[in-house]
């Protein structure tokens, strides 16, 4: 018989080691940053002029990172760069337009698995700032706010009309309860949450925060509240009972006392720092001298303050999801979202990444983790479109269309079952019997090409007023082929956000009467339709607007890589039936960004919708171009 004996000391080893295990194990379960062993009894608190959590003093070193601008398959590679560069909480929005795109459907699965990501993050060791808006701005399409609000003729956007207050009840019904369960004190990430954002800079109803404080408490959030405001909106922005946060770029004592001053004895945070900016179509693409950012971060650590860059990690406005700016004219966001962050938009690290690296690594106690290695960029050879299919030969692929005596805006036509059309172009046809001066009577939103029998005769920019209609014998069909090129995302205009026809237009001073109009939403649905459709082989001289198809071979695991399209016009591209955003050759942007997860290994499906002009060419290239460069000023 063999007698195994264990000396007490190595016992009392044994026995630490078990418990260490243990704990780890059980910090895993219950969701905690690993490593992290707090009380859960108090969360974040601003009982004076330093944070704590959990009673200990805490500083709020943050990233904005959003899940809907970044491919799932790379949530954790973009977190454990933010955790290596010594970020200690992210930031996410929540996009109520992407979640509920009908009323009475919601997705929460797949790339919008909130809950998912966030329990992601707290594997990775991140904290959570939640911003579930409703109204989130963030450059998107109506600043996330659903467009299917805009059928009520009299919506009040971001107040206590009834029509919004219930809609608003509804989906936080269905959001709220999944991040319950995930809040500090109930053993998640989630150690604040943010109400609406920068309502000081709207301010049109003086109940309004008060019922968004009360609709989140009320189905038990219990964590931390703030608000969010730059300078302008500081004083109206806030409500009892959530703390004040500051958005800036450059910090300026006026900033500072106008916030001490409203909110005497209480920690600062800079919500919004912005590490870089957004661009427009035909601007310039804006950037931020790394140094020049570093100053003044390194400056509000200085001073006592926590801090969230905004953004961390900008990712890509895949699809139609970029919006808007309104002054000091309407003007359309790019579909990257680079935002000149630390993290480029394919996630790789730039000189400001390892500035604020070497900064951050100064406030941590413990050597921070090694950087993750980058992905793999790939070339692939070009993909030549070898057919077609014209605008005109796909309509019988759209749903059945509908006859008005009037025109009727986007968000108004029986379509997506009862909600109207969220995104995209809509095609408006009516007979004409002679020509003359069409004239828009700013009732065109955003964007139309004209043609008379299937002809092109001219386009409705932003600020064109009038087109000449050449005479003709008989009558003819007239069609406005109008694109929707991004809702406001920011600003006292979103009421006034429908799109497509929104009025009457007139030719020799007569309105137009009679429409038969098509919804192009150029949806998954009608992408899928779209391959069943009698294409043609590619002729010497094809019709725009028009689809092309083509194919990309990949050989191997797909890397990463860009699409560009020289010689190409304006349009959409999609790959396997993914929509990776518009290019127009105005710019700033010259190439849409892929990533891998979205290819095939093998043969992929390359379908481009151009409005004017194509090169029948798309190239797959190894790096990106967003243009020519200009600094923030």
């Amino acid at each position: 018989m063999v007698v195994f004996r264990i000396r007490a000391s190595h016992r009392r080893r044994y026995a630490v080691l078990f418990l260490f295990i243990a704990g780890f194990i059980l910090c895993r379960y219950i969701g905690l940053p690993s490593g992290r062993n707090l009380s859960r009894k108090e969360g974040l608190s601003v009982n004076s002029s330093q944070f704590t959590l959990s009673g200990e003093p805490f500083r709020i070193i943050g990233g904005s990172l959003h899940y809907f601008r970044v491919p799932k398959a790379y949530w954790k590679d973009r977190m454990l760069k933010m955790k290596a560069c010594g970020i200690n909480t992210l930031t996410t929005y929540v996009p109520w337009s992407l979640h509920q795109p009908e009323r009475g459907v919601f997705h929460f699965h797949k790339q919008l698995d909130l809950e998912a990501y966030l329990n992601l993050a707290a594997d990775v060791g991140l904290w959570v700032i939640l911003r579930p808006g409703p109204y989130v701005c963030s450059e998107l399409d109506l600043g996330g706010l659903p467009s299917w609000l805009l059928r009520d003729e009299n919506m009040k956007l971001r107040t206590t009309y009834p029509g919004f207050t219930d809609a608003v009840n509804t989906f936080y019904d269905k959001l709220v309860p999944k991040m319950v369960p995930l809040q500090f004190k109930k053993g998640g990430p989630i150690i604040a949450v943010q109400l609406e954002n920068e309502y000081g800079s709207y301010a049109v109803d003086n109940n309004y925060m008060d019922f968004v404080k009360q609709a989140l408490l009320s189905r038990g959030i219990s964590e931390l509240l703030l608000t969010s405001d730059n300078h302008e909106g500081l004083k109206d922005g806030g409500v009892n009972g959530a703390l004040r946060t500051i958005n800036l770029q450059k910090l300026k004592n006026e900033d500072m006392m106008l916030l001490h001053f409203l909110q005497p004895k209480k920690p600062v945070m800079v919500m919004e720092y912005w590490t870089g900016w957004y661009d427009g179509w035909g601007d310039l693409h804006h950037v931020f001298p790394p140094e020049d950012m570093v100053a003044v971060v390194r400056e509000i650590l200085r001073q006592g303050m926590s801090i969230n860059l905004y953004m961390f990690h900008g990712g890509t406005n895949f699809g139609f999801t970029s919006g808007a700016v309104e002054s000091p004219s309407y003007k359309p966001i790019i579909t990257s979202y680079d935002y000149d962050a630390p993290l480029t938009e394919d996630g790789d690290y730039t000189p400001k990444y390892h500035l604020l690296r070497d900064l951050f690594s100064r406030y941590h106690s413990e050597k921070l983790p090694e950087m993750p290695v980058i992905r793999w960029k790939e070339g692939y050879e070009a993909a030549i479109m070898y057919q077609h299919l014209s605008l005109w030969d796909s309509l019988p692929f759209l749903e059945k269309p509908f006859k008005s005596q009037t025109p009727v805006n986007m968000e108004n036509l029986p379509v997506n079952n009862g909600n109207g059309q969220l995104y995209g172009y809509t095609l408006y046809e009516t007979m004409i019997s002679s020509g003359g001066s069409l004239k828009s009577g700013n009732s065109i939103r955003d964007r139309a090409i004209v043609f008379v029998d299937k002809s092109f005769i001219g386009v409705f920019q932003f600020k064109t007023e009038e087109l000449a209609v050449p005479d003709g014998k008989g009558e003819r069909t007239l069609s406005l082929l109008v694109e929707n090129c991004g809702r406001v995302h920011y600003g006292k205009t979103l009421d006034l956000q429908r799109k497509g026809l929104i009025r009457d237009i007139f030719l020799n001073n007569k309105p137009l009467r009679d429409f038969t109009i098509y919804s192009l939403d150029l949806n998954p649905a009608f992408i899928d339709r779209l391959y069943r459709a009698p294409w043609k082989a590619l002729p010497l001289a094809p019709s725009f607007p028009g689809f092309s198809l083509g194919r990309l071979f990949v050989d191997g695991y797909p890397s990463d890589t860009y699409v560009k399209l020289p010689g190409w016009s304006k349009g959409v591209v999609f790959i396997n039936g993914q929509n990776l955003g518009r290019y127009w050759h105005i710019g700033p942007q010259q190439a849409l960004y892929l990533p891998g997860p979205f290819l095939n290994g093998g043969i992929n499906e390359v379908l481009v919708f151009e409005e004017h002009e194509a090169d029948l060419k798309v190239l797959f290239e190894d790096s990106p171009d967003l243009g020519m460069t200009v600094d923030i000023q």
